[in-house]
């Protein structure tokens, strides 16, 4: 995106010195390697190449003695290093996400042994609780991620971790409404902006392109960590040592958390502040050679010069934080996730219970949540491969609630005097095994920011709208609309239809801002252009030389 698209560049001739192990490589076919950005690099324009080099020396960016426009590497080369980032970097975030998971999601299998029963609660206090811990994590969602730009990223997100691991053990000595509403509180709080702040920490390391796949990735730990919370409950569910706990589901809550704890222990040792700082004490040679530091940080800043306009212990300041929160730009793609995330949140919630109320029993019942995570799995990784290769994010994320609508009409209509389980039961799970679209909402507004500053914040606020699409979910299926909640599908109907437009609208917007700035870019001289470059006040996606991605 950006520069890349509309600056013409010359084939690089120099060779970099560090490069002469490789000094026999057929440069030819360095230039045409898709993988290296031989030909299509920003930074071959020397005067471009001044003016980036004065801006991360002036915000003192972290990789800037690793910045160097003249560097050529192979793609078998580009290759090996994509993988290490792959095993250090998403192999642990997705770790990292499936321990907030178990902390996140055990309260279903929770609800399979009885916890409401035995805490004398209702299922709108269930309800209730539901809408606290989201009102508290969308709460915490922008706070959390400017203290994580504070102090760094690998500094708070352990520290998040490490605390509400310690909240969720303490759901184990649960025994009133409001002792269930304030851990439920409290966990919402601390976990916000988790998510968000990965994100961040992951562009580090990869290019806008790569992030969509590597997002979903890490997104599986959501629908893999219920299958293994499902696992886990058949063990756990059979403890009973008397007392307080011979209510299995305390066990739990407290081994959830004892994991949680551990993993997030670990992470302070597992999460480097950047590409160019992997070397410690404890891990002395490092993630990378000394040539692998420079291809990661190098093909990251060609891929998007702005990675590096913040070091990572920058905070965002009111007057950037006020400006990316007014972004007009980013507001379809926050509408997109507000009513993608609706869509089937009330089915999923209600699963456990409604299988109960089908007659499985316990066991049964968190066995069968089992499929329909496993395809949602492979209904997401399928999305975000297909927009890596295709590059579309509104196209492959509609694809999302019109497979939605496919399976609400035959469930609003079942006809509820011949209730078929197995049939209402294979209907749920091709429902709920749906592509999610958490992962390409994220890159896309990565992609559309354009600044490491907006990039902060907008991750942030993606996950507000997220959470508070939640808040709407956790009330639309009501007690007094049961067993077959048919008010509350005719309002998930009419949501997945706004989705579809959503989806559209997005696309057609986006496509008309592109256009509208191609009009003003291209009436301009190539000295024009340039001046602009090295000139410009304007910010982030308000450039004229950017580009969205729709």
């Amino acid at each position: 995106m950006g520069f890349r698209q509309l600056i013409s560049h010359q084939q690089i001739e120099k060779k970099s010195d560090e490069s002469e192990q490789y000094i026999n490589e057929d440069i030819e076919q360095l230039s045409s390697d898709s993988g290296s950005d031989y030909s299509d690099n920003i930074f071959k324009d020397q005067e471009i190449a001044d003016y980036y080099s004065k801006i991360y020396e002036d915000c003192h960016y972290e990789c800037r003695h690793l910045f160097d426009p003249e560097f050529k590497w192979t793609q078998k080369e580009e290759k090996r290093v994509i993988r290490k980032n792959d095993w250090y970097v998403t192999f642990w975030t997705f770790f990292m996400f499936t321990a907030l998971d178990f902390d996140r999601s055990n309260i279903s299998q929770a609800l399979s042994d009885n916890m409401l029963d035995n805490l004398n609660l209702t299922t709108n206090d269930y309800n209730t609780a539901n809408t606290i811990n989201l009102v508290c994590f969308l709460a915490a969602e922008l706070p959390s991620q400017l203290i994580s730009k504070k102090i760094g990223a690998d500094v708070w997100i352990p520290m998040q971790m490490c605390l509400w691991s310690i909240v969720s053990m303490c759901q184990a000595a649960m025994t009133t409404k409001s002792g269930f509403y304030a851990t439920r509180a409290l966990l919402g709080a601390l976990q916000g902006g988790f998510i968000c702040d990965v994100c961040l920490w992951m562009s580090y390391f990869f290019t806008s392109k790569e992030l969509p796949f590597r997002l979903s990735l890490f997104y599986i730990a959501n629908p893999m960590t219920s299958v293994w919370s499902s696992l886990l409950s058949f063990a756990l569910l059979k403890i009973k040592t008397g007392g307080l706990m011979d209510q299995s589901w305390r066990w739990l809550f407290l081994v959830e958390g004892i994991f949680t704890l551990l993993v997030g222990m670990v992470s302070f040792f597992k999460m480097p502040p950047s590409p160019a700082q992997t070397k410690a004490w404890y891990r002395k040679k490092g993630w990378y050679t000394e040539r692998e530091e420079k291809i990661v940080v190098n093909r990251v800043l060609r891929d998007d010069p702005t990675k590096g306009d913040m070091h990572n212990r920058q905070p965002v300041g009111p007057r950037e934080l006020l400006k990316t929160l007014l972004d007009y730009d980013l507001l379809p793609i926050y509408i997109v996730r507000f009513l993608g995330d609706i869509a089937t949140t009330p089915v999923s919630t209600y699963m456990t219970l409604t299988l109960r109320k089908l007659g499985f029993s316990t066991y049964k019942t968190n066995a069968l949540s089992i499929p329909y995570n496993v395809l949602s799995v492979i209904t997401m990784l399928l999305a975000g491969y297909f927009s890596e290769i295709v590059n579309q994010r509104a196209l492959i994320i509609l694809g999302t609630p019109l497979w939605i609508l496919t399976c609400l009409f035959p469930l609003r209509f079942w006809p509820g005097s011949q209730v078929n389980v197995w049939g209402t039961y294979a209907l749920l799970t091709v429902l709920l095994g749906h592509a999610p679209i958490w992962p390409l909402t994220i890159s896309w507004c990565s992609a559309n920011s354009n600044s490491v500053r907006t990039r902060a914040v907008s991750a942030a606020i993606v996950n507000i709208y997220s959470q508070a699409a939640n808040i709407v979910a956790a009330n639309i299926y009501r007690t007094e609309d049961k067993p077959l909640y048919h008010k509350g599908n005719d309002a998930l109907i009419g949501i997945a239809f706004g989705a579809v437009a959503a989806c559209i609208f997005s696309k057609l917007y986006y496509v008309y801002r592109n256009k509208q700035k191609d009009k003003i870019w291209n009436a301009l001289t190539e000295e024009e252009k340039l001046k602009y470059t090295l000139e410009t006040t304007d910010e982030g996606n308000k450039r004229l030389d950017f580009r969205f991605v729709h």
